[in-house]
């Protein structure tokens, strides 16, 4: 089959970063897994990050890719959810091949039904980022998806493909007020094309909480950090009321969780891969999160997030993909579909 995939750790400059090559179709499956064809695939920051950090053995192709959308081709005898034809989408899981490759083996119970409405390309631009999104809110900071629901979230660095999930869901499924923040016009304007309430400027002169009170808007009761955690701390600590909760994603080098303390502020990591690589008992939520989006979708109340088609998935376009995003300029969803 053909797939995109790497021997070395490399510069994605290098021509060697990314190939085209030839490998083995994976084996029938067994079990809970699911054979499927790829179709589209998206890139996000942890394609770059584990091509930059991990190598394979000598001799061995690591196969990246972790948002994909594809059809059924067979499945495992434990499988009851899914048959072979089904459109499906998913983000896979981080110990096994990846979804640059034209057929990929993927456990069922991480995978959801494809939004009806959309292409393989919209829909793949969604699992990873939707999935992130949703335990961030909804599992790690306790927000309840209810439009009884009320406070003010500062979401910081919202234009990227978490961000643009995140608002969507506060604003469909719940009364929480959206504070997101960007660094850049355009970014600013795509958030409030997704439905933030208000978007602040995290490079202005003025503070977060400054900008915040020229709102009228005293203090938040959560901030969802989606990058560069370890510039924003102290002026997120600054924006959250006392008791508040303190919610990242990213890797920063070094955190001061002494600033939490005066506030009792409370901190939660969100790694959406945390139930996969500890194939902990409830990693079936995440296809159940999955077909909730897919239904918010297909509903008119999210829309996909993909706003960038690098055409189709060969090395050449995923290294472009990939240099996009290292120099932290993507918004929204990179996508490609289809193989040469």
């Amino acid at each position: 089959m053909k797939a995109v995939a790497y021997q070395r750790s490399l510069p994605i400059e290098h021509d060697e970063a990314l190939l085209d090559v030839e490998l083995p179709d994976p084996p029938a499956p067994t079990g809970h897994d699911l054979l499927v064809a790829v179709r589209a695939v998206s890139v996000n920051p942890v394609d770059t990050k584990v091509r930059r950090r991990d190598a394979p053995a000598h001799g061995d192709w690591t196969v990246l890719g972790w948002d994909a959308a594809g059809e059924v081709l067979a499945v495992g005898e434990a499988v009851a959810r899914f048959k072979p034809g089904d459109r499906v989408y998913y983000a896979g899981a981080l110990q096994r091949p990846g979804s640059n490759a034209e057929r990929q083996t993927v456990d069922a119970r991480l995978v959801g039904p494809m939004p009806a409405s959309l292409d393989f390309a919209d829909a793949a631009a969604l699992p990873l980022t939707a999935l992130t999104a949703w335990e961030l809110l909804f599992e790690r900071l306790g927000i309840a998806p209810t439009v009884g629901q009320t406070g003010t979230l500062l979401a910081i660095g919202a234009a990227g493909g978490v961000g643009s999930i995140l608002v969507q869901l506060l604003r469909a499924l719940t009364g929480v007020t959206v504070v997101a923040t960007a660094g850049r016009p355009a970014s600013a304007e795509w958030l409030g094309q997704l439905g933030a309430h208000h978007v602040l400027d995290h490079t202005a002169s003025a503070t977060l909480a400054q900008q915040l009170r020229a709102l009228n808007v005293p203090d938040v009761d959560w901030v969802a950090s989606l990058t560069h955690t370890d510039q924003h701390l102290s002026a997120a600590v600054d924006c959250l009321r006392p008791f508040g909760r303190f919610g990242l994603i990213d890797d920063p080098g070094a955190l001061d969780i002494g600033l939490l303390k005066r506030k009792s502020l409370s901190l939660h990591w969100e790694f959406m891969y945390t139930r996969s690589l500890f194939a902990t008992s409830d990693q079936g939520e995440q296809g159940r999160i999955l077909e909730r989006v897919a239904a918010l979708v297909d509903a008119g109340a999210v829309r996909s997030t993909a706003a960038m088609h690098f055409g189709a998935i060969n090395a050449a376009n995923l290294r472009r993909a990939h240099a996009l995003l290292e120099r932290g300029e993507a918004r929204g969803k990179v996508v490609l579909s289809g193989f040469d």
